[in-house]
C-alpha cells in the first residue's frame, strides 16, 4: 500500500485494499497503524477518507528500502519493467534513468555542487525555466538531496528542487503521467528541450 502511494496521489482504503489483495477491514487496520507511525496521513472529504504518504521523507525511505530489499550479489542487473526504469515519479520528483541522467548532467555542468546546492549558473538556468528558487528554499524541507534510485542504484535529485523540476516538466509537457502506474512518458518536445537546455541526449526508445 505504501508503494502504491509513491506516485504522490491519495487513495481510499478500499482502493488500497484492492492493491494489497486484502479485505477492506484488514487494510483499515494496517492503515491505522501506518497513520499512528506517521507514515501516511488522511484527508477526510465528505464520506470518503483519502490516504497519502506523510511526506517526501517517507518516500525517500521507501526508495532506500527498495534498494536494500533488491540488493544483489555480484554485478547489478536491473529487472525493473522498462517503462518504469526509463522514467517515473518518486513521490514528487523524477526518477528512473532520466532522473539519474539529469542528476549527472547538472553535476557535469557545474549547476549542482557536491553539497547539493545550486551554483550561480545553476540558479540562472533553473530560473530561466520559471522555477522560483527563493520559494523552493523557503519550504520546510531540504532544498535538494541525493535520492538513491532503486532501479538504477545511483542518485537522482530529490527535495524541493527535484519537485520543482517535475512540476516544470509536466507544465511544459516534457513528460506525461501514465494513468495506470507512476511511469512517465517523455514527449518528443521533452527530448528536444532536454537536449537544447541541458545537453542531455535521450535514447529514441525512451521517447513517446
Amino acid at each position: 500500500m505504501l508503494y502504491c502511494l509513491m506516485d504522490g496521489c491519495a487513495r481510499t482504503s478500499t482502493e488500497l485494499a484492492m492493491v494489497a489483495e486484502v479485505s477492506p477491514s484488514t487494510a483499515s487496520v494496517h492503515l491505522n497503524r501506518l497513520k499512528t507511525g506517521r507514515l501516511v496521513k488522511v484527508h477526510v472529504q465528505g464520506k470518503h477518507r483519502y490516504y497519502s504518504l506523510e511526506g517526501p521523507d517517507v518516500a525517500s525511505a521507501l526508495e532506500g528500502l527498495s534498494v536494500l530489499a533488491g540488493s544483489p550479489r555480484g554485478q547489478f542487473v536491473p529487472n525493473t519493467p522498462s517503462r518504469l526504469r526509463a522514467a517515473r515519479t518518486c513521490y514528487d520528483h523524477i526518477a528512473g534513468s532520466i532522473g539519474v541522467s539529469l542528476h549527472d548532467r547538472f553535476r557535469a555542468l557545474g549547476w549542482l555542487s557536491a553539497a547539493y546546492d545550486l551554483t550561480r549558473d545553476g540558479s540562472k538556468a533553473l530560473e530561466s525555466l520559471g522555477i522560483d528558487i527563493a520559494a523552493a528554499r523557503a519550504l520546510r524541507r531540504r532544498f535538494a538531496c541525493a535520492c538513491l534510485d532503486w532501479s538504477e542504484r545511483r542518485p537522482h535529485i530529490g527535495g524541493a528542487m527535484g519537485a520543482a523540476l517535475l512540476t516544470v516538466a509536466l507544465k511544459r509537457k516534457w513528460v506525461a503521467p501514465c494513468l495506470d502506474s507512476r511511469a512517465l512518458d517523455v514527449t518528443s518536445l521533452g527530448r528536444r528541450e532536454m537536449r537544447t537546455r541541458f545537453g542531455l541526449a535521450l535514447a529514441p526508445e525512451l521517447v513517446k
